[in-house]
């Protein structure tokens, strides 16, 4: 198994004064976000958190308002200092990290585009793309070249001239993404990047990153308080809620197999037909099935399954890596329609 491109271990993040002593005091440690903040006065934001992002993967992080989402993100590169813990990049702790590979790290390894461009306003969409190449101390030329070929690749071809007040908001973005991209690094870090953008803008930058995670293969770190953003870019999804882990796995386990009440009201209106493969209603093969009867693989949408279902005169055959591990029937698709029209 490949390593994991970032490893966070037991990673907590407490404000306030003395903030530094409740990870490792068991009085203080297991006390409630309410609780500790009455004792203390302190705030805990991120608590005890550990996971793992693969290599390639879109990794998202959602939680509702102050559930510590953007905080742990900013950890990941001491934007804002943890209080302890491991964040390990290519098996390195970035904790530990002096001033210098602190600076390496955020321009070669790991880039970050936040919810607010961030733009100067006073340079062009091109100088914006190639600044971090000319903090780099890349040759003029050099920088340009790249920044023309990121523009291209981001949408915004014919616009390099153009000044951040001269674009529209998804343009700005855009521009923002582009920044990131430039230093072609490892992984790209999201901070609700598209929170503030009209809905149909959002629906296009959101199609943008997959298109560019299709090209590119970037480790991604997508942090959003939106379901559907969520389970439409999200490899494996992290809920958390007073920074803590409630569940973490891909869109269909959290739909399909809540870990508690809070996730269940969480995905409650998801349209599960949507969402859901169809591992998550194979029956047993019943006897008298025909063994010509249609394949379907467990890894296929409900959604995309149902005309195939409703066609075939006997029940179709689910199989999973080339081996038959069940069926699935009409009523196994109406069950899920029907829960999907309660949902909505």
């Amino acid at each position: 198994m490949n390593s994991p491109d970032i490893s966070v271990r037991n990673l907590w993040k407490v404000f306030g004064p003395g903030g530094d002593k409740v990870p490792d005091n068991p009085e203080l440690s297991v006390l409630s976000s309410a609780e500790l903040l009455e004792r203390t006065g302190c705030v805990t934001a991120v608590r005890d958190l550990s996971f793992d992002v693969a290599k390639g993967e879109v990794f998202v992080v959602m939680g509702l308002s102050g559930s510590g989402k953007s905080t742990l993100i900013r950890c990941l590169t001491r934007l804002i200092e943890p209080t302890s813990g491991q964040v390990l990049v290519d098996g390195k702790d970035v904790l530990q990290a002096g001033k210098a590979e602190l600076r390496e790290l955020r321009r070669r390894k790991m880039s970050m585009v936040f919810q607010h461009f961030g733009l100067l306003p006073h340079r062009t969409a091109l100088d914006n793309v190639s600044y971090g190449l000319q903090i780099r101390g890349v040759d003029k030329n050099e920088r340009y070249a790249r920044a023309r070929e990121i523009i291209e690749l981001v949408g915004l071809k014919g616009y390099e001239q153009h000044y951040p007040d001269q674009l529209s908001g998804g343009m700005q973005q855009r521009v923002g993404l582009g920044r990131a991209l430039a230093g072609d690094p490892d992984t790209i870090l999201f901070d609700e990047p598209f929170s503030a953008l009209d809905p149909l803008i959002r629906r296009d930058m959101q199609a943008e990153v997959i298109r560019l995670h299709k090209e590119m293969g970037k480790t991604m770190v997508f942090v959003t308080h939106d379901l559907s953003e969520a389970l439409k870019l999200g490899d494996r999804i992290l809920i958390m809620r007073n920074g803590e882990t409630v569940q973490c796995g891909t869109g269909d386990e959290l739909v399909g197999s809540p870990a508690d009440k809070y996730i269940e009201d969480f995905v409650s209106e998801v349209p599960r037909a949507d969402v859901l493969t169809l591992k998550w209603i194979t029956g047993p093969v019943a006897a008298g099935t025909p063994a010509d009867a249609p394949v379907l693989s467990s890894r296929m949408i409900i959604r995309d399954a149902i005309s195939a279902v409703m066609q075939s005169s006997c029940p179709v055959l689910v199989e999973n890596a080339g081996r038959i591990t069940g069926q699935i029937d009409r009523d196994s698709i109406l069950s899920v329609l029907q829960r999907t029209e309660a949902a909505a």
